[in-house]
Formats: structure tokens, C-alpha cells, sequence
């Protein structure tokens, strides 16, 4: 049985979403548990994209659920602006040795929109430190999703 929505639901502005039709008939996810959710009226949903691929080991697995309380019961921040942290610098270790020989320098972001931000800005900072700054074009997928933000977007060729 579907309970009773009781949330504002006009501060919210939900992304890629008609928020309108949304408003009208609210589809709520409640939990989580492995990979499925579990909406407002009670059904299971399976999560087929993985929390858009934020989740690939499944919602809530209890190895991963005890690693972030730990963590956060230890530091749950640390600024990357001219400091760090023995965890970051672990995980760089541990990926590196995963990743193809010459691709041993990790660069953590929140996001894929920020990652290729990022990643457009380490392309035009490598050609000005080569004295050729005047290169400033991408080559990227037409249409492709390269995330929200202002240089994904402006990569993609997807009409806004």
C-alpha cells in the first residue's frame, strides 16, 4: 500500500527529470538493499544501472557500510587544497597498481561531470606547459553524455 506522501515536493528541482509529471505522480524509492530498491508502495525495483554506476557492489553491503562508518568515525573530511591524507594517498597506491603501466598518476573527483571537467583543463594546462597554448579545440563523441557541467556539456554536442 502506497503511503501517504507528505513532502514538500517544490524545493527539490529533480535533474533530467519532468518535474511537473513528477509532482503529479511522485514515485519515491524508500531503500536499498543489494540491487534492488524498495519504493513508497512497497515494490522491489531492480536498480539495473547500479545507482548510476555509484553502486556496483550493491546498495548497502555491509563490508562497505562498516568501512564509511569507520572512516567517518575517524575523519570524514579531509581538504586536498595543499594537504591530505594517508587514505587518499593508499588508494592512489592500490589503483595504480591496477591500472596499465604509464598510467600511474590518480586523480580522485565527486563526480564524472567534474572528472571530465578536469580532465579538459589538465588537456589545456599539458599545451601551455609545451608553449602551445593556442590549442584549444576537443575532439569528443556528437551527442555523447560527458556529465552536467559546463565543459561536459559543452563537449557533448547534446542541444540544451
Amino acid at each position: 500500500m502506497k503511503q501517504e506522501n507528505t513532502l514538500n515536493l517544490d524545493n527539490f528541482w529533480i535533474p533530467f527529470t519532468a518535474n511537473n509529471a513528477f509532482k503529479a505522480e511522485p514515485r519515491l524509492l524508500v531503500e536499498a538493499d543489494g540491487m534492488y530498491y524498495t519504493s513508497d508502495d512497497d515494490k522491489k525495483i531492480l536498480d539495473g544501472i547500479a545507482g548510476m554506476w555509484c553502486c556496483n557492489a550493491g546498495h548497502c553491503h555491509p563490508h562497505i557500510v562498516k568501512a564509511v562508518q569507520d572512516q567517518i568515525a575517524t575523519m570524514d573530511y579531509a581538504t586536498a587544497f595543499n594537504m591530505s591524507h594517508p587514505k587518499a594517498f593508499e588508494l592512489a597506491e592500490k589503483i595504480s597498481q591496477l591500472t596499465p603501466k604509464g598510467l600511474d598518476r590518480i586523480f580522485f573527483s565527486n563526480s564524472g561531470s567534474e572528472a571530465v571537467d578536469t580532465a579538459l583543463k589538465v588537456a589545456v594546462a599539458y599545451h601551455v606547459s609545451r608553449g602551445e597554448g593556442q590549442r584549444s579545440r576537443f575532439i569528443s563523441r556528437e551527442k555523447g553524455y560527458h556529465g552536467v557541467n559546463v565543459g561536459g556539456t559543452s563537449v557533448g554536442g547534446i542541444p540544451t
